[in-house]
C-alpha cells in the first residue's frame, strides 16, 4: 500500500512498512538532521525519490502538495506527552505545541481520506489528564486520549488504541507504545485491523521466539574499536557514568533486555544515554542503534547529540513490521 509518513524522523517506522511490502510515497519531518539519515538510506536503499522527502514543519504544508496514499502513518512528537514530563509544572512551550500535533496528522488524514490511518505514542498519553470516572480508569483512557479519540473518530474514522511492547516482536529493549488504528467508516468496522501477535516472548515459551538481550544486540561489536571507521557511528560520548540509580544511571546487564532508549532527558534537554553493560562507559551511537534494531548501513547525520536523540525518538522496524503484516491483512480478509 502507498503510505504517507509524517513526523518520520529518521525512518524506524517506514523501514519496518517497507520491509512488510508497503511504499512510501512521501515522508516529511522538522528535523534536518533526522531527514538527512532518512533521506541517505531510502533514496539509496530502496531508491526513494528526494523530491518526496521533506525538511519542514508539518503546520506549513498544503495538503494539495501531498500525494494521495492509502494509509498515513504517523508518531506525532511525544515529549510533551511522556511520562517524565507528566508531573513536571514548568513544561516547555515547545512540548505544550508538540501536544497538538496530533491534530495536524488529523488535517492530513481528513484531508486526503486514506483508507486507513496508524498513530503512535508513549505509554504515559494514556493517563494524561487523569481519569474522569472509574470506567475510563479502568479501560486506562485519561482525558487527553480520550479527546484525542473523539478527535480522531470525528474526521470519518472508526479508531481503536492498544499498548504494545517492542520486546514482544524481537527487539531487545522494553519500550512500550501505543498505537492508534484507524479505517474510513464506509470501509468497515475497525476490528478488521488485528493488532499483531507477539513473535517473541521475555519468558521460555513452546511457540514463540525468545527476545534477544542486550548482549545478542551489541556483543559483536566488542571486535571493533571504539571511535573506529570500521563501522558507521561506532562513537562514544565523553559523558561519564555515574550509576545511582535514576534513568540513565542504572547498571545494565548483558543477560537482560534493555530500558527504554528515549530522545532525550527532562531537564537539560540532551540526550539520555545508557551505560555500557561493562558500566565504565555510555553505550556508542552504533551500540544504542543496534538495541533499537537498526541496520549497520544507516549512517545517523549531524551530532553525537543528534544521532543518539534521533534513535531514541524512533520505532523499531521489528514493531513496524509486525504492524505492516496486519494491516496486510486486512486486504486479505476484505479481498
Amino acid at each position: 500500500m502507498k503510505v504517507i509518513s509524517l513526523f518520520c524522523g529518521c525512518g524506524g517506522m517506514d523501514l519496518g512498512l517497507v520491509k512488510a511490502g508497503h511504499k512510501i510515497v512521501w515522508a516529511n519531518d522538522n528535523d534536518q538532521d533526522s531527514i538527512d539519515t532518512y533521506t541517505k538510506y531510502f533514496s539509496k536503499k530502496f531508491n526513494y525519490n528526494k523530491k518526496h522527502i521533506i525538511c519542514d514543519s508539518i503546520r506549513n504544508i498544503d495538503t494539495k502538495d501531498i500525494p494521495d496514499a492509502d494509509i498515513v502513518v504517523g508518531g506525532f512528537p511525544c515529549q510533551g506527552f511522556s511520562i517524565a514530563n507528566l508531573y513536571r509544572v514548568n513544561q516547555r512551550d515547545s512540548e505544550k505545541n508538540n501536544n497538538s500535533l496530533y491534530k495536524e496528522l488529523l488535517r492530513i488524514v481528513s484531508s486526503k481520506k486514506p483508507k486507513y490511518f496508524l498513530g503512535e505514542n508513549v505509554k504515559g498519553i494514556l493517563s494524561l489528564g487523569g481519569y474522569a470516572n472509574d470506567i475510563d480508569k479502568k479501560n486506562k483512557e485519561g482525558r487527553v486520549v480520550k479527546q484525542i479519540l473523539k478527535d480522531m473518530r470525528s474526521i470519518g474514522y472508526n479508531v481503536k488504541w492498544k499498548l504494545l511492547n517492542a520486546s514482544s516482536y524481537g527487539v531487545p529493549q522494553n519500550r512500550q507504545r501505543v498505537i492508534f488504528f484507524g479505517i474510513r467508516k464506509d470501509l468497515g468496522d475497525v476490528d478488521l485491523f488485528t493488532y499483531p501477535l507477539p513473535t517473541h516472548s521475555v519468558k521460555d515459551d513452546l511457540y514463540l521466539e525468545k527476545t534477544p538481550v542486550i548482549w545478542d544486540a551489541i556483543g559483536d561489536l566488542e571486535k571493533i574499536k571504539v571511535n573506529s571507521n570500521n563501522i558507521y557511528n561506532h562513537v562514544c560520548t565523553q559523558h561519564k557514568v555515574k550509576i545511582n540509580g535514576y534513568i540513565g544511571n542504572r547498571k545494565t546487564l548483558k543477560d537482560k533486555i534493555s530500558p527504554t532508549i528515549v530522545g532525550r532527558g527532562g531537564g537539560t534537554g540532551g540526550p539520555v544515554i545508557m551505560p555500557h553493560p561493562n558500566n565504565k562507559r555510555r553505550l556508542t551511537v552504533r551500540e544504542t542503534a543496534r538495541i533499537q534494531c537498526f541496520p549497520d548501513d544507516m549512517e545517523f547525520m549531524g551530532s553525537k547529540s543528534s544521532a543518539y536523540r534521533q534513535i531514541g525518538n524512533a520505532v523499531p522496524w521489528k514493531l513496524a513490521y509486525s504492524l505492516g503484516v496486519s494491516i496486510n491483512n486486512i486486504k486479505k480478509i476484505k479481498g
